[in-house]
């Protein structure tokens, strides 16, 4: 029996998990595509140093994508608060705005919170896999996550 199981065996649910949490961090789109390629490349590459007793293949991989992230010196997407022309009717035009009204506030956060939201709602981590990933204790992730999305809903509620 071999020590290491394949972290890599589940690929077609990891795949989306990692792009949509690079996509959190560095916007959606080919330089996304770019770093999750990276990210699959290097997991291929040394799959053979995944321990499991360290942790689930999804935070080894989530850690590997923060370094590709941080190495590519990808910036982050801000916002200037201009949400450009939507000329999309009906409900598709109501989406889009709701989206990329969303996607303007998570850009607003600091970057502890962007991080935090894109391992929660990107990869769909628990807060306890969360913890692990970035060192924290799982109620301190959990309180964290709270100030964020409260941060979020201020930033998104009508001005009165």
């Amino acid at each position: 029996m071999t020590r290491h199981r394949d972290p890599l065996a589940d690929v077609a649910v990891l795949v989306p998990r990692i792009y949509s949490y690079v996509a959190y961090r560095i916007g959606a789109g080919p330089d996304a595509e770019d770093v999750t390629s990276d990210v699959f490349e290097r997991a291929v590459r040394y799959r053979n140093t995944y321990d499991p007793s360290l942790g689930e293949p999804i935070a080894w991989l989530i850690g590997i994508a923060r370094r590709c992230i941080e190495a590519a010196g990808r910036p982050l997407p801000h916002s200037n608060g201009d949400l450009g022309d939507l000329a999309a009717p009906g409900e598709i035009e109501s989406e889009s705005l709701r989206r990329l009204m969303v996607a303007a506030a998570v850009a607003r956060l600091d970057l502890r919170d962007r991080d935090l939201i894109a391992l929660r709602y990107g990869s769909d981590l628990s807060a306890g896999q969360i913890a692990g990933i970035v060192g924290m204790k799982q109620n301190a992730v959990e309180v964290a996550l709270h100030r964020a999305r409260a941060r979020l809903r201020e930033d998104l509620s009508p001005d009165d």
